[in-house]
């Protein structure tokens, strides 16, 4: 029997290749035989991460080579494998909503709205007490950091902040210089391409018909970032015409500040509806979004009601 594979979502971050791991070896402690695997590339914080810990990355995938899978961090059909209609999803541990997703059979299906699944991975090793490696604590620890921009984003809670503290002592690491080390590593845009940066962290939504990107990418300096607007809108605008999509966002947030400026491209009605959203105006395809840093609390839910 092949092993049952265990992934997060197409254009991983860290919490989504964490918590595949994570939650690979919890099951296999527990006599499952899975194996977690990547949906692509490691991104520039990843990589470091990865590099910290001295963890070799797992293999990347496209289609699902197995008969049963298990979902983390994502249930969004768009946002998984491409074969993924084909498959047995078996268990999901996530912190989204839920949308589009349905199995013909009975499941395992674990969310909480917290900031990071990996929080829910902690719990779940807590409640089976089943000790964390130093190793994979590290990893925990990492996802949460950056899932929750080191507990500032409004998505952050009491157990996120609980599991972080209690990993970073498994782990043996002080998270908070570590934690602004980590995110300031993912912040090198430079060696990236404008079609990479508008694809690194993009998630596609459904919302009402209409089809909308939504994509992140942090730095320390938004204005530096925005010498490349050109760049970035004809990266933006190929992937619009090949994806045929409604809106897309780029959303370039400053984690020193936790303020973001987003570059909007989009046809007229989905441009009217951003506006409306945010009470704001799109100028030269800029608006700016002060205090926001969270697309699944700050951007996602709001769009979504309006579309």
């Amino acid at each position: 029997m092949t092993k049952e594979l265990v992934f997060g979502h197409k254009n991983p971050d860290t919490d989504a290749v964490v918590a595949a791991i994570s939650y690979s070896y919890f099951m296999n402690q527990q006599g499952f035989d899975t194996e977690a695997v990547a949906l692509g590339e490691p991104n520039e914080e990843t990589k470091f991460v990865f590099d910290k810990f001295n963890c070799e990355f797992p293999r990347i995938i496209e289609t699902a080579d197995t008969d049963a899978v298990m979902l983390v961090d994502h249930n969004e059909a768009q946002q998984s494998v491409d074969n993924i209609k084909d498959v047995e999803v078996t268990h999901v541990v996530d912190h989204h909503r839920i949308a589009n997703f349905e199995t013909a059979n009975p499941l395992v299906y674990h969310a909480e709205p917290l900031g990071c699944t990996s929080t829910i991975i902690w719990k779940l090793f807590n409640q089976e007490k089943i000790e964390i490696p130093a190793e994979i604590a590290g990893l925990m620890m990492s996802a949460i950091i950056s899932d929750t921009l080191l507990l500032k984003s409004p998505t952050t809670t009491n157990e996120d902040k609980a599991a972080l503290e209690s990993l970073a002592k498994t782990a043996g690491i002080d998270f908070e210089s570590y934690g602004l080390e980590m995110l300031k590593a993912g912040t090198n845009l430079a060696s990236k391409s404008a079609k990479e940066l508008v694809e690194i962290d993009a998630k596609t939504f459904d919302m009402n018909g209409h089809k909308v990107r939504i994509d992140q990418v942090n730095t320390v300096d938004i204005e530096e970032t925005l010498e490349r607007q050109s760049e970035f809108e004809a990266a933006i605008k190929e992937e619009m015409t090949s994806e045929n999509e409604n809106l897309f966002i780029l959303l370039i947030t400053n984690i020193l500040t936790s303020d973001t400026k987003a570059i909007i491209i989009g046809d007229d009605e989905s441009i009217a509806t951003f506006e409306k959203t945010f009470n704001t105006k799109i100028e030269n395809n800029i608006a700016f979004l002060p205090g926001v840093v969270s697309r699944k609390k700050q951007v996602v839910p709001q769009l979504n009601e309006n579309f």
